[in-house]
């Protein structure tokens, strides 16, 4: 743990080196944020038909980011946060760990490039793509490649602006050619209309031997050829009332592949709804959004989505990572704000499997209050 913190130290000095400098204190900016959460799970059945021990944690996350604005056209990003390093889509730590020193690693590392109506970064950064929920990729898990957006705006009632996003990145370098590398590409369209209130993203995701099971435990590799059609609606600016769409349809052919169980080789579709009414923006404000999901087993990869909805990992393979496809379920989100860059949500869920992986079908049932802050 020291030598994780010197090298913190190491890397966070040359921009505090560079705050020091009154010439330039408007290219250097700091941001941080602070989440305590209480956690009930009930009700939670495995695959052999017993259950779960109900459980109650005490839960915080902390994370510190800096940008610095070295050109007009180029700027470098990094954030570092608590987390286990081998928990990727999950940054949050457990109170009664026994007062052990907090793990921390970078979230974020990379250089990002503007030039008019093209950007693009290279290194780790968050998902580049548009998207309205974690059900397909996770917050929490930052990406390492090259990313490349295209941004055009238009001055007419029905389209507004036209982009681009694509990129290539490295899930789990092979030491040969790019090649053999496991990764995903990405190429999305994200188009605006009637002056902003619709917005249309339809993307395809290609992955390439990605192991079935992540961090080692793997027996195979399986690709994913992923078409997703999106779309967001603001019915009425006030209150401000939303509705959104994802559909997820894995065109890969997996009836060949003899790894993949029978009555699974044809779980590839996913579909997400949503709707919300009010928004947290500022002091007062509050927000109730509800959320169902039915995502099969190859609509997404398991361990790249959250871990938010149920407690489904593969720890029986040696992996802390979640496995949350090839369910079902609702989500009911209330959340208020108490200030500026402070609020309140609890999210309940309740999930069930769409086919068993034993005897039983694993379901469970989740609240959280979160308590969040951002500096």
């Amino acid at each position: 743990m020291k030598k994780t913190t010197y090298l913190l130290f190491f890397l966070l000095f040359p921009f505090y080196l560079i705050a020091q400098n009154d010439s330039i204190p408007k290219k250097l900016k700091f941001s941080a944020d602070f989440r305590f959460r209480v956690e009930q799970d009930w009700d939670s059945q495995k695959s052999d038909g017993t259950l779960r021990e109900d459980r109650t944690r005490l839960r915080y996350r902390a994370r510190l980011g800096a940008t610095y604005d070295f050109k007009d056209w180029v700027s470098f990003g990094m954030r570092i946060r608590t987390g286990q390093p081998n928990k990727q889509q999950d940054p949050q730590l457990t109170l009664g760990d026994e007062f052990s020193s907090a793990p921390i690693a970078f979230e974020k590392l990379y250089a990002n490039f503007k030039y008019n109506w093209l950007s693009f970064w290279i290194g780790k950064n968050s998902f580049p793509f548009e998207k309205q929920n974690e059900l397909f990729w996770s917050d929490n898990v930052s990406p390492e490649g090259v990313s490349l957006s295209g941004k055009f705006n238009f001055e007419n009632d029905f389209l507004q602006s036209l982009k681009v996003n694509t990129g290539h990145f490295i899930f789990a370098t092979s030491g040969t050619s790019l090649s053999k590398d496991s990764y995903f590409e990405g190429i999305q369209l994200v188009s605006s209309h009637w002056q902003n209130r619709v917005k249309f993203f339809p993307a395809f995701y290609y992955f390439k031997n990605m192991p079935n099971i992540p961090d080692g435990g793997d027996t195979f590799n399986i690709n994913y050829s992923i078409l997703h059609l999106g779309t967001k609606v603001d019915i009425i600016k006030n209150p401000k009332i939303t509705v959104g769409f994802d559909y997820y349809q894995n065109i890969q052919d997996y009836n060949n592949n003899d790894s993949i169980p029978k009555q699974l080789q044809n779980q590839k579709i996913g579909y997400v709804a949503n709707a919300g009414i009010g928004k947290l923006d500022k002091k007062g404000d509050w927000k109730v959004q509800l959320t169902y999901n039915y995502l099969e087993r190859f609509a997404a990869v398991d361990y790249l989505a959250q871990n938010d909805w149920a407690r489904w990992d593969y720890s029986n393979a040696g992996s802390a990572d979640g496995r949350l496809t090839n369910f079902k379920g609702l989500e009911i989100m209330a959340g208020y704000t108490l200030a500026e860059n402070m609020d309140l949500r609890v999210r309940f869920f309740t999930v069930e499997q769409i086919v068993p992986y034993g005897i039983a079908k694993e379901n469970g049932n989740r609240i959280r209050l979160d308590f969040n802050i951002g500096f």
